[in-house]
């Protein structure tokens, strides 16, 4: 089956080669001040830009236009798989790391980290925003006539496509960034944002498998000498969105129970450290408070005076009791 032909702009090919090659910048001008960069973030950041690439520049993005399985499989690359690779490689501590502290590198530098931390960051990168955002992008997006609006325009594929990568960058970060953020969840709230996504992408995935109808009409007719059923295609895109959309996000689950743990670990050794070093006020206190009550409940010890005990209990020489 021959690719159809389309007239989309390279734009994510370019974006995802810019961003490379910048951070290929940042890695080297590290190095050469004699600063270390870890490898495997730069293999991760580099994998994401591939990867981007390729979904979007190569014929998939061709047969995209016309099978909703391939489109899908484009939309779960986007959202799930580009953007934890992207985040992994921690691209906004590498930028305030390399760029220059004056000129028009601390101009950048400044201008970065004030958006990190700005007030519409923490408002756009909050849950209550990147979830339902994030979930729009497949129940708002199919259950609703949004596909076939967007569709219907020469460019809304690619307006599709952008978005798709937006909203995943933005469900990511708060998720997975060791960046310099606005605000940063705790594990046991993020653990919880991604295992929501989780579940809903399951009951998604099976909705589009048991639909009886075509969703989309840009799908509803792939080229006749393809042989495809629109609907059999429609149910390898719930299953999809269904398996292949649970893999990275297991992935995710397990860094973050990780972290969780490691931190945990670094904090309980902190404190044991400060004990053997100062002493625990707690343990010290709990101590203190036993040896108080040792005192109070201890019995006095008997004492003798001469033959004569002095709790009047018995005369040791007569074995007789007499009164005090």
């Amino acid at each position: 089956m021959l690719a159809p032909e389309t007239h989309t702009p390279p734009l994510l090919p370019t974006i995802a080669a810019l961003l490379a090659l910048s951070y290929l910048w940042g890695v080297i001008r590290l190095r050469r001040r004699g600063e270390r960069w870890h490898p495997g973030r730069t293999v991760l950041f580099l994998s994401g830009c591939m990867l981007l690439a390729a979904v979007t520049g190569t014929e998939t993005d061709s047969y995209g236009t016309v099978l909703f399985s391939v489109f899908m499989f484009q939309q779960l690359t986007l959202m799930i798989t580009v953007p934890p690779l992207l985040v992994w490689g921690s691209p906004g501590r590498l930028l305030l790391r390399a760029a220059p502290n004056t000129g028009l590198g601390g101009i950048v530098q400044r201008a970065a980290l004030g958006a990190l931390r700005s007030r519409p960051a923490r408002y756009v990168l909050h849950p209550a925003i990147t979830i339902p955002l994030f979930l729009m992008s497949y129940y708002g997006l199919y259950l609703t006539s949004i596909a076939n609006t967007a569709l219907a325009y020469t460019g809304g594929h690619l307006a599709l496509e952008v978005f798709f990568l937006l909203s995943g960058i933005l469900f990511t970060i708060p998720a997975l960034s060791d960046d310099p953020l606005p605000t940063r969840h705790g594990h046991g709230a993020r653990i919880m944002d991604v295992s929501v996504e989780m579940v809903l992408h399951v009951f998604f995935g099976v909705i589009i498998m048991m639909s009886t109808t075509v969703l989309v009409d840009a799908f509803a007719n792939p080229p006749a000498g393809w042989g495809i059923d629109p609907l059999e295609d429609q149910g390898v895109a719930g299953g999809l969105a269904w398996g292949y959309g649970e893999g990275p996000t297991v992935v995710i689950l397990v860094v973050l129970l990780h972290r969780w743990f490691m931190d945990d670990t670094r904090r309980a050794r902190a404190a044991d450290a400060r004990a053997d070093r100062n002493g625990d006020p707690d343990l010290d206190a709990y101590n203190e408070h036993l040896a108080d009550l040792a005192r109070t409940t201890t019995p006095p010890v008997p004492r003798h005076t001469g033959g004569r005990s002095t709790n009047g209990e018995a005369d040791v020489r007569t074995g007789e009791t007499r009164p005090l």
